[in-house]
């Protein structure tokens, strides 16, 4: 397992001293104040191990890049959701070509796109690519890190191998150490799988205390006979697997069965994704559900990665909020941890809310960086 630094408390009241004299009333910026902290511990902490001058004076987020991981699942065969497996890679193509709303969003905001193929059903051919010289989609990328095409039905049966799931954490390790060696100070995740909802719920309910019924939803759209399936078929999978102990005390090996047993293998890549960043003093920015329960699992496997962890949005997923309140908890580089930054009623998937978070984590840096103190303005309260 990669190693992942706690964050050093040794300048936690430097900085938070430096934040409450900016000129403006204390906590008057919101959550944007304990966001700035964190930025800057985490800052700190890669400074550190880069042997760079030790300083907590900027805060550094360069070439932020999105990272999304794409992958099918099985359990559609019992169809869990609104569409069929091939829109997946109709959707991977979409993004290709420069069509999607995570399209749009990098554009606006000026971040680095690659897509992942994890194991969609049908790969991407070479004529299906987009031609050299569309200005639509120039800076998208595509990298196969192939598991398989599709996992097998995890409702009746492991989804994937131990072997899969070994050779998904190699392949974003060495993605995440890439991006690292070309600069990239702030990563993005977002997915795209038909029926990963599936999936999330179940790995949701095997490492918490929430029942099943609490993490399942209607993922995009689903009817009501659709749910019911959906929660007979995770229930069914979960009496398979899950453990006498559950989320206390789960060995790294028995969360790896259990990625093995219900994950996804684009779930399997994130997690990994997750721990190289963190391994790296990156911060990740966490976009709707499925991401979120690839941090919960990446944070069962190592604790300290919950401070490097912004959660962008909260999403409509009703087990989203929940969640959410569980990873926020874990976090200790502050008293008040960070919040979601928006809640507009997403839930789309894709990176949409985490590109979207983004003119604000740079917001929080800028007012950390650039903003007066009472001292240099000579404003006197």
């Amino acid at each position: 397992m990669m190693l992942i630094s706690s964050l050093s408390k040794d300048t936690v009241e430097f900085i938070q001293a430096k934040i409450d004299n900016k000129t403006k009333p204390l906590g008057a910026l919101g959550v944007l104040e304990p966001l700035a902290l964190q930025l800057a511990l985490i800052t700190e902490q890669r400074r550190t191990q880069s042997t760079e001058l030790n300083s907590v004076d900027q805060i550094s987020i360069k070439k932020p890049t999105m990272l999304v991981f794409a992958g099918d699942h099985g359990i559609n065969v019992n169809a869990v959701s609104i569409a069929p497996s091939a829109v997946t890679k109709q959707m991977v193509l979409n993004f290709l070509h420069g069509g999607a709303a995570i399209n749009c969003f990098c554009q606006s905001n000026d971040i680095a796109l690659t897509v992942i193929d994890c194991g969609i059903l049908q790969s991407i051919n070479r004529d299906e690519l987009p031609q050299p010289g569309d200005n639509k989609v120039a800076g998208v990328k595509l990298i196969e890190q192939r598991l398989g095409a599709g996992t097998n039905d995890f409702s009746a049966g492991p989804a994937m191998s131990i072997i899969q799931v070994e050779q998904g954490f190699e392949y974003a390790k060495q993605l995440v150490n890439t991006q690292v060696e070309q600069g990239v100070e702030l990563l993005l995740l977002g997915e795209m799988g038909i029926a990963n909802t599936s999936s999330a719920a179940a790995l949701m309910s095997a490492l918490t205390s929430f029942s099943a019924i609490e993490c399942i939803g209607r993922g995009t759209g689903i009817t009501d006979e659709q749910l019911t399936n959906k929660i007979g078929l995770i229930e069914n999978a979960l009496q398979r697997v899950t453990l006498s102990d559950k989320a206390e005390g789960l060995t790294h090996e028995e969360i790896l069965t259990l990625l093995a047993e219900l994950g996804g293998f684009e779930i399997v890549q994130m997690v990994s994704a997750i721990l190289a960043a963190a391994s790296a003093s990156l911060p990740v920015v966490i976009d709707g559900f499925i991401v979120t329960v690839a941090a919960l699992v990446a944070q069962r496997l190592d604790k300290n990665v919950a401070n490097y962890l912004i959660f962008s949005h909260v999403s409509q997923e009703k087990a989203h909020q929940i969640l959410l309140e569980e990873l926020m908890a874990a976090q200790t580089f502050s008293n008040t941890s960070c919040q979601p930054l928006l809640n507009l009623g997403l839930r789309l998937g894709e990176g949409t809310g985490a590109a979207l978070a983004l003119p604000l984590i740079k917001a929080s840096a800028s007012f950390y960086n650039n903003m007066a103190s009472f001292e240099s303005a000579g404003v006197t309260v």
